[in-house]
């Protein structure tokens, strides 16, 4: 039996394996639901207890001025509106994880870019070292793929300007967008060289990246191509220089940008969302022997909290994925806490008997 490192590791060189790999994210209202409910003990880790093949950590802090203390700006019972060291100012909710709505950017333009940018400086002090050398122990005594994780540049300049300011700088000032790239790609590449020099090297790379929505990805393929492209190169190409595989995670409809990210160097998509569009079966039947991929079951599926629903989705799908040794058991998106322990057991426990060779 392989170990989960020896595993994905195969799978994202294409290699015959035992079975597919197994991985999953969840917001941490389900870790707090299922935690309460007694299923997991507190404090021990989903990949701990599901025995996942893959373990992650995200070791930076890419805000702007990192030493700012976030400001409440108002809140109510439901939610609370904050200012963070990026001048951007954000509504969240209390009662539940979800994605921030956007309120307001210092960082609008150019301008406010430029007054911005001196403070994104590779300082030692944006890196958790000590975590990343206790996850990367972690990982490496249960036999996990370990992988150091963070956001690429699109995820890093959203944050800072919005994605509303950021498109429509791409269309009209594709410059001061560019250099937001390459700005961001550089940061990261330096804060990479530092903590591996220092704390030794991951098994691989993970880079989230939510370049699309339902239906359509946030640029065209020629906007995509002319300037993110270059930040993914320029990232990638220090991975590959390490010999470290790829794994891009994308949420929302991001197939017209895949044969760029293909040639930028991924080596595996993840998430492929289905409700946004992504169709893993053709994109297995299309780039299958290019990538690898980990995702694309419908987390809908789970919601239902049906097994017979759960095993459909299942069926219907991975003796087909499975084909090419390069595909990861994963939800397409993560497990909310609408979802039953008992069922994303079932799931786990079908998904791995179908993915079986």
């Amino acid at each position: 039996m392989l170990t989960g490192k020896e595993r994905i590791t195969r799978i994202l060189n294409h290699q015959p394996v035992d079975r597919v790999g197994l991985f999953e994210h969840f917001w941490d209202d389900t870790y707090k639901a299922w935690t309460a409910e007694g299923h997991i003990n507190n404090g021990e880790p989903f990949e701990d207890h599901f025995g996942y093949d893959i373990q992650t950590f995200w070791a930076f802090n890419l805000v702007a001025d990192f030493n700012f203390e976030t400001k409440v700006i108002s809140e109510n019972e439901d939610t609370v509106t904050l200012l963070d060291g990026n001048g951007a100012i954000l509504r969240r909710h209390k009662l539940h994880d979800s994605t921030p709505e956007h309120v307001d950017f210092n960082v609008k333009d150019r301008e406010g870019w430029e007054k911005l940018k001196p403070m994104l400086t590779p300082d030692p002090r944006r890196i958790n070292f000590e975590g990343y050398r206790n996850a990367k122990k972690a990982a490496e005594e249960a036999g996990r793929f370990f992988v150091w994780s963070g956001v690429n540049v699109f995820e890093c300049i959203h944050p800072v300007c919005g994605h509303e300011n950021m498109l429509v700088g791409m269309a009209l000032d594709p410059d001061w967008v560019t250099d937001m790239v390459d700005t961001y790609a550089k940061l990261t590449v330096d804060l990479q060289k530092m903590l591996f020099e220092q704390e030794g090297y991951p098994d691989g790379i993970w880079f989230y990246e939510d370049m699309g929505y339902k239906g359509s990805p946030f640029m065209s393929p020629d906007m995509y191509r002319e300037i993110i492209k270059p930040g993914h190169i320029y990232t990638i190409d220090y991975a590959k220089s390490l010999n470290l595989p790829v794994i891009m995670h994308s949420c929302g409809f991001v197939e017209p940008l895949l044969p760029d990210m293909i040639d930028a160097g991924i080596n595996c998509l993840q998430a492929l969302e289905v409700k946004a569009g992504m169709d893993l079966i053709k994109l297995h039947e299309l780039y299958g022997d290019k990538i690898a991929f980990m995702g694309g079951l419908d987390v809908r599926a789970l919601y239902s909290n049906d097994r017979e629903v759960i095993l459909k989705e299942l069926e219907a799908k991975l003796p087909i994925v499975k084909q090419g040794f390069n595909y990861i058991i994963h939800s397409d998106h993560s497990i909310p806490k609408t979802v039953n322990y008992e069922s994303y057991c079932y799931f786990v426990e079908k998904a791995l008997e179908l993915g079986t060779y």
